[in-house]
């Protein structure tokens, strides 16, 4: 897996990241394919989890809430969770006008600020890429789940660097599969299985197009 050099200290990832995010928060849902990607991912994490109803769950990189707002009808209770105030903002207007309860919207950056509570489902979308050690952000999620609870993980598969070009705050050009099915299996998941939720195709900063992948990651607490 390509990674940024460990070496450079976590915060210069969340704080590029913190950044960019609160300068384009309000602008972010302005782009179709981008509300498309959220629900195809969504609908997959559904269809693979088939959520009783009954599930308190986190979702952590929730941004604006393009996730959120398709699982939580699906949820009993939801944390959901994000580093960015901007995107939060956004995400609080939304549940505000449809009167979402059930929602707890929480400011703060994983792994160091996980809430201090357990969870029957924990999932994320298209944030993994951003956490420079997501092998020990791994073992704090089976630490904060139930036992028999559930991850749901969305990322990119491993790519050359061309779907963020130079965007700041980018710890891993995606993943490889079998690595990260390790890594799920080391944190203590099994029940581990893969379907790919969509296929992005993107502008590269080259002129040219690609398709990019994402796969859904989908295992059990042991």
């Amino acid at each position: 897996i390509r990674s940024r050099d460990l070496a450079e200290p976590a915060v210069d990832t969340r704080h590029a990241n913190d950044e960019r995010f609160n300068a384009i928060a309000a602008e972010w849902d302005d782009d179709p394919y981008r509300v498309l990607m959220a629900q195809k991912v969504a609908r997959a994490m559904r269809a693979a989890l088939s959520p009783s109803g009954q599930e308190r769950a986190l979702e952590f990189g929730a941004g604006t809430g393009l996730i959120t707002l398709l699982m939580v009808p699906r949820l009993r209770r939801l944390t959901a969770m994000d580093s960015s105030t901007g995107m939060l903002a956004v995400l609080r207007q939304k549940c505000a006008r449809k009167g979402l309860a059930q929602v707890e919207i929480v400011e703060g950056s994983v792994p160091e600020q996980l809430p201090d509570a357990t969870f029957d489902l924990i999932y994320s979308s298209m944030t993994l890429h951003h956490i420079d050690d997501v092998p020990g952000l791994l073992r704090l999620l089976a630490a904060h789940l139930e036992v028999g609870g559930r991850v749901a993980l969305a990322d990119l598969d491993i790519e050359d660097g061309g779907f963020h070009g130079g965007v700041p705050g980018i710890a891993h050009h995606g993943f490889d599969r079998e690595v990260f099915a390790g890594w799920l299996r080391a944190a203590g998941f099994d029940e581990i299985q893969f379907s790919t939720a969509f296929t992005l195709r993107k502008a590269r900063d080259d002129g040219g197009n690609a398709d990019y992948p994402i796969f859904l990651a989908v295992a059990r607490k042991l």
